[in-house]
């Protein structure tokens, strides 16, 4: 079987396929134009970051089983036409880890010594060390916002150097915190007991300016803050701002917005330490990621073992036809409870009643436990890791089946806990392919799940879907649709709208501030 390459690999790569029984066919300066010829008689692509494999190049290549990328990033791989091929694509998120968080330490001891501001100095000819006064790490207080693999490798060095480690992760349990030498705190007081704060969270629209004015007011005067996670958590205004108010005494960047970045204030200012994406830029990182991918190609082709697939679906075609709305729905009820939860999650029940219960149900818990960690963790989640994921942070997951619903022909029941409050939703298709909320805490809305939700509960008084419909449209705001739930006896009521537009978070702000509210979410689930 013939493997192309198509991107420069470091390390022993050819020793990997040798051993394995497999062809190389290495071509690291392949150009664009020729990638549809070369890889016509490949069983297996192996690409870093410059080689595009777009929907005409897998046309073009009958034989291909495995799209590797070596590397976390597949947006150079049209995943969607490999899928419809299938072919599956996999990448490598794992090798860069150490690197980052090896990087994320040096950005801590330079921030902390005044390094980079000091090598200045030097060469432009200053003999000044009374200048450059620093701080030790040791007996210092680190607030890690993410307890990932990248986190807790953060977390395991900042030990070594005699810091005092805190945590914010919304999933992972105190218990597992504690192997780790950590104290798992809400956000609020991990930011306001941080000496120095680092960030290791995916970025997604929760976490977009995770750290802006807001959270900056909450932590110390003299905080230092370290980014090596991804461009767009740090608020870069509300950073500038806070470190030309002194507020915050250092920075450290390694990732931006825009990238490159922009000329601006913050590149300019002489408190900030900066790299230029340089996380994963270590020969080992790099002979590790080749390692991993090639290794994960042979084990596709030879035994057909995949691992770290990000389109797979393991389920027999025929079985996928009937099973296909359900996981559909499934992974939306995940995603859902992703954005709803509060605090570490410990535990899911999933119940399956009525005819969805004849059905083979694990690939349905998978694919719930992939809407719910994706929303969550730093590392990329499929239908491979996502029950390995859960395993590693002692997030129990318990499955169970019923009779028929009096209501409803097949209902998916989730109960999320560990956090303030058990969170329960309930989930059913409409028409057989139309996945709806049928359930939330005790309420009985009916809702369309997918794109831009509003969701509040509020006490159930006369007006209060009016002054959100007025408030949205104030803002220009179009309503797609409105379901409303009610517990009379408890006086309480549940909303869910559906926009046409993300809510902004100062408008969720401002709908929390509207009487009668209990609490606001904005949901963004995939589009119909």
């Amino acid at each position: 079987m013939r493997v192309l390459i198509t991107d420069p690999l470091k390390g022993p790569w050819q020793e990997i396929l040798r051993a394995e029984g497999l062809e190389a066919d290495y071509r690291p300066d392949l150009a664009a134009g020729d990638l549809a010829k070369a890889v016509a008689e490949a069983d297996a692509l192996v690409v870093r970051s410059r080689t595009k494999v777009t929907a005409d190049v897998i046309a073009a290549a009958p034989r291909l089983r495995v799209i590797g990328r070596a590397g976390t990033g597949v947006d150079n791989v049209d995943v969607e036409a490999a899928t419809r091929a299938g072919i599956v694509v996999m990448n490598s998120p794992h090798a860069n880890a150490v690197s980052t968080a090896e990087l994320t330490l040096a950005m801590l001891l330079a921030l902390a010594r005044h390094v980079p501001a000091a090598d200045r100095s030097l060469r432009e000819g200053r003999w000044t060390p009374g200048s450059f006064l620093g701080t030790e790490l040791r007996g210092k207080r680190l607030g890690v916002l993410g307890l990932g693999k990248i986190g807790r490798e953060v977390a395991a060095r900042a030990r070594a150097f005699g810091m005092e480690v805190d945590g914010y992760d919304p999933i992972l349990s105190p218990e597992a915190a504690a192997r780790m030498g950590v104290t798992l705190l809400p956000f609020d007081e991990v930011l306001a007991r941080a000496d120095f704060l680092t960030v290791h969270t995916p970025l997604t629209p929760e976490t977009r300016h995770l750290i802006g004015d807001a959270a900056l007011a909450r932590a110390p005067k003299g905080v230092r803050i370290v980014n090596c996670a991804r461009g767009g958590i740090v608020d870069e205004p509300a950073l500038l701002r806070a470190l030309e108010s002194g507020h915050v005494a250092a920075a450290a960047l390694d990732v931006f917005e825009t990238e490159p970045p922009p000329p601006s204030g913050l590149l300019r200012h002489p408190r900030v330490v900066l790299t230029p994406h340089l996380g994963a830029s270590t020969v080992e990182a790099q002979e590790e990621s080749a390692r991993d991918i090639l290794r994960q190609v042979a084990a596709a082709l030879r035994l057909g073992v995949v691992q770290n697939a990000v389109n797979m679906t393991a389920v027999e075609p025929e079985l996928l036809r009937k099973l296909g709305p359900f996981l559909t729905l499934a992974e939306r009820l995940g995603r859902l409870a992703g954005q709803m939860t509060a605090g570490p999650v410990r535990g899911i029940a999933v119940t399956y009643q009525g005819d969805i219960a004849d059905l083979p149900t694990r690939p349905l818990t998978v694919a719930l436990l992939k809407g719910l960690l994706a929303q969550l963790l730093d590392s990329p989640v499929n239908e491979v890791n996502a029950l390995p994921f859960a395993r590693e942070r002692d997030i129990q997951v318990e499955e169970a089946h019923a009779a028929q619903h009096e209501d409803f022909a097949s209902l998916i029941t989730v109960t999320i806990s560990g956090g303030a409050r058990p969170l329960r939703l309930q989930g059913t298709l409409f028409g057989k392919k139309e996945p709806r909320l049928v359930g939330l805490d005790g309420f009985r809305p009916d809702a369309v799940l997918a794109g831009e939700l509003l969701v509040f509960q509020n006490r159930d008084t006369p007006g209060v879907v009016g002054r959100v419909g007025t408030l949205l449209g104030g803002r220009g705001m179009n309503i797609a649709t409105v379901s409303l739930g009610r517990d009379q006896e408890a006086g309480q009521a549940l909303a869910v709208f559906a926009l046409d537009a993300p809510a902004t978070p100062d408008l969720v702000s401002e709908v929390e501030r509207l009487p009668g509210m209990n609490w606001v979410r904005r949901v963004r689930l995939p589009c119909p």
